[in-house]
């Protein structure tokens, strides 16, 4: 059963502009903050109506949509905003894997936030996108989640610095929450990796092996998804002496670079954890080689002791006339004592040799 729930959608051309996502049942929504600071103005429930007579462009504004499915919306932004078709496509496209594009007067980021799904082993995957311009950071969710709360109550309380910084900053902001998520999907592999440690020790029942086969490629889809994050985060710090950037302020580049150490963090973490599935899968093996041996052993063990009673069964069921024992008024109960005085002996010796 596959534990990844990652839909693969159909190729679409690439100004094609289609919602391939698994969020198809979430209303598309708006939210816009308008802040500095020394004030903050926050429009709930934000429609495209209000786009010329909200924005205030001697201000900083985020704008976050939540859905993908009213195309009609994308593609106003989109208008709005000067973005072309291109930029539209991989946001609605979330099969497309992680990218940083740089455009004349545009940064487009779009990132996969995996967490742990339930109580199961599956992981699951929203894509989110980013657009910044000059004063204006847009964020595409697929759906209404909580990865953002903690950074809308700083603004609102004028927590820290991100008020006082322009919304790079904020960009910096989300995707290190978004960052997290993997952290968190991480540690939740890493404790089912070590349950999984603990079943091998108890015994060797086949669905162990397949739980470790499928955090296995848990890991892998986990890397795959972070190494073109790595790749796209390097690209901050090759253009942090580059005087024709502008969207990226001179002092907000080592808060991007502090992202991509947290990615190379990342991938250490999941070689390590590999590692440690790898010695899980070892320990299932080996744990079940143990067991097979115990099985021979035993089995050799009573076949060495039946050897001998056979032979002697065998000698004395040959029906010889001349064959002084079977005339022998105790020769049965002489035989039989014999046999079980021959068995204990063998038991003693095998014992006293730490066969068993």
């Amino acid at each position: 059963m596959r534990k990844i729930k990652y839909k693969k959608g159909r190729k679409l051309q690439h100004t094609s502009l289609e919602y391939t996502g698994s969020h198809k049942d979430h209303k598309s929504e708006m939210q816009l903050f308008v802040y500095d600071d020394a004030d903050i103005v926050e429009y709930e429930k934000f429609t495209v109506l209000a786009l010329n007579s909200c924005f205030n462009y001697n201000k900083n504004n985020w704008l976050n949509i939540h859905g993908l499915n009213d195309i009609n919306l994308i593609k106003t932004i989109g208008a709005h905003f000067k973005l072309d078709d291109f930029l539209l496509a991989d946001i609605l496209n979330t099969t497309k894997r992680t990218k940083l594009e740089e455009q004349q007067d545009i940064l487009f980021f779009s990132i996969k936030s995996l967490l742990p799904s339930g109580y199961s082993d599956n992981i699951s995957v929203e894509q989110l996108s980013f657009i910044l311009k000059d004063g204006v950071l847009i964020s595409f969710q697929e759906k209404r989640s909580d990865f953002f709360t903690h950074i809308r109550e700083r603004l609102r309380t004028h927590t820290g610095i991100i008020r006082n910084k322009k919304v790079d900053y904020l960009l910096y902001l989300l995707l290190d929450s978004v960052i997290e998520n993997f952290y968190i999907t991480i540690e939740d592999e890493e404790e089912k990796i070590e349950e999984l440690i603990n079943l091998t020790k108890k015994g060797a029942d086949p669905v162990i092996l397949e739980k470790i086969e499928n955090h296995r490629d848990n890991f892998n889809f986990l890397k795959r998804s972070i190494i073109p994050l790595r790749d796209s985060l390097y690209y901050f710090k090759t253009i942090k002496d580059d005087e024709t950037n502008s969207l990226i302020q001179k002092d907000t580049f080592n808060f991007f670079i502090r992202l991509h150490q947290k990615s190379l963090e990342l991938l250490e973490q999941i070689e390590s954890d590999m590692s440690s599935l790898e010695s899980a899968s070892n320990f299932y093996f080996s744990e079940q080689s143990r067991k097979m041996n115990e099985i021979m052993k035993t089995l050799t063990i009573i076949s060495a002791i039946f050897i001998p009673l056979t032979f002697i069964v065998g000698v004395y069921g040959m029906n010889f006339e001349n064959m002084p024992e079977l005339k022998f008024k105790y020769g049965y109960h002489s035989v039989m004592m014999a046999m079980f005085f021959l068995v204990v002996a063998l038991i003693v010796y095998f014992k006293k040799r730490r066969w068993f």
